[in-house]
């Protein structure tokens, strides 16, 4: 049988706490394939894999809720048709909790050299093969259906910084259009599989605040399951970032979760908690473990530094995952510099480790009420270079 999505999904969104002296939210994500604290941090899992874990330690130690997959590069490898043959994402990879994906609106952006945009959609040159391809809101949506997130993202144009304001306007509105034509072709995609998803409208218009509030009021009148604010975290000074946050939270709905893409490091991540935000994905924390760049709680260690020879102290005294536990600063610098993969592994676990305690301690102070003194605490030791 064939069966028909609206553009509701089965996602429910409970606001449990918001703290009083900022405007952090502690809320619950229900999905049909399970059910998620917010706020939350989802790894970045781009081509079905999360780099340098096993789906076991993923799960057993790291424990996210969500993880994210990208359209883009899961279209052009392994291909949709291999994962629909699998029975979806989730069978393909072996991960049975929830995953979202990135509509490729930011590949795109970030292929300016290989691609052309016009109305009808953008015209693109495989970054593996140099083949030319055609991703329109209708066919991205076709993509996402047959890949088979929980939740997946309307098709958005990611305007660079700076940007030219004439041209953030235009790219807004053909956002705009864009999500218009997402809508309606969802409301004729059939589901793949014998789960529901649910659609994000992206929240654009660089760092404009006319422009991102017209944006948020338009993104807002969609009536979707939950709203992203897209277009930030790349290259705009973090106080224009906040800014924008600032703006658009304001204007999105309490009663749906708000996702942030692309952000960040852990202080854009607390900071963007106190605006409001319950969502976030980042590739910081798995591509900086593989450089040597570990996030603690007191401060920012580069691994490869020599001081760290003949320190046999834990890599992180908290314990966040077992490598914290198991290996010491002095044995994770000799991997690196002996070029051994092993270490970069270790770094990642860690920093995915830390990234999820941070959003599960924001939590835990959200519900008590004391977000915000932590919050200022947390800032002040974590942006330090150890």
């Amino acid at each position: 049988m064939v069966i028909f999505a609206t553009l509701k999904g089965n996602l429910k969104f409970t606001l449990h706490h918001t703290d009083p002296q900022s405007k952090a939210r502690a809320g619950t994500m229900v999905t049909d394939h399970g059910s998620i604290e917010t706020p939350i941090f989802m790894p970045v899992g781009t081509a079905a894999s999360v780099k340098g874990v096993h789906q076991k330690e993923l799960r057993e130690e790291i424990d996210p809720d969500f993880i994210l997959g990208n359209t883009y590069h899961l279209f052009l490898r392994p291909k949709t048709e291999i994962i629909r043959a699998a029975g979806g994402l989730h069978k393909f990879m072996g991960w049975d909790r929830n995953i979202l994906t990135d509509s490729g609106g930011y590949q795109v952006y970030s292929l300016s050299a290989n691609r052309k945009i016009k109305e009808e959609g953008v015209k693109f040159k495989s970054h593996i093969d140099g083949s030319l391809h055609f991703f329109t809101p209708e066919n991205v949506m076709e993509i996402q259906r047959e890949i088979g997130a929980d939740i997946i993202m309307a098709f958005d144009e990611c305007t660079p910084y700076p940007c030219d304001y004439q041209y953030a306007k235009r790219s807004m509105h053909m956002t705009h259009r864009w999500l218009d034509r997402c809508m309606a072709h969802l409301e004729k995609t059939p589901l793949c599989y014998d789960f529901s998803q649910s659609f994000f409208p992206i929240v654009q218009g660089s760092t404009f605040k006319d422009l991102r509030q017209e944006s948020a009021e338009y993104i807002a009148k969609a009536g979707a399951d939950g709203n992203a604010i897209g277009g930030l975290s790349v290259g705009e000074p973090a106080e224009e970032m906040y800014a924008m946050t600032e703006v658009v939270c304001a204007i999105l709905p309490e009663d749906k979760p708000r996702y942030l893409m692309g952000v960040g490091t852990p202080v854009n991540i607390l900071e963007n908690i106190a605006l409001g935000i319950d969502m976030f994905d980042c590739v910081m924390p798995t591509r900086n473990g593989r450089n040597g760049m570990l996030f603690t709680a007191n401060g920012t260690i580069n691994i490869k530094n020599k001081k760290w020879e003949d320190d046999f102290s834990p890599i992180d005294e908290m314990g966040t995952t077992f490598v914290d536990r198991e290996y010491t600063k002095a044995y994770l610098r000799h991997l690196f510099a002996a070029n051994e993969y092993l270490g970069k592994q270790i770094a990642t676990i860690h920093n995915l480790g830390f990234y999820m305690w941070l959003v599960r301690e924001a939590r835990k102070h959200i519900l008590e009420g004391n977000f915000f003194e932590w919050k200022q605490k947390m800032v002040t030791q974590m942006d330090k270079r150890l």
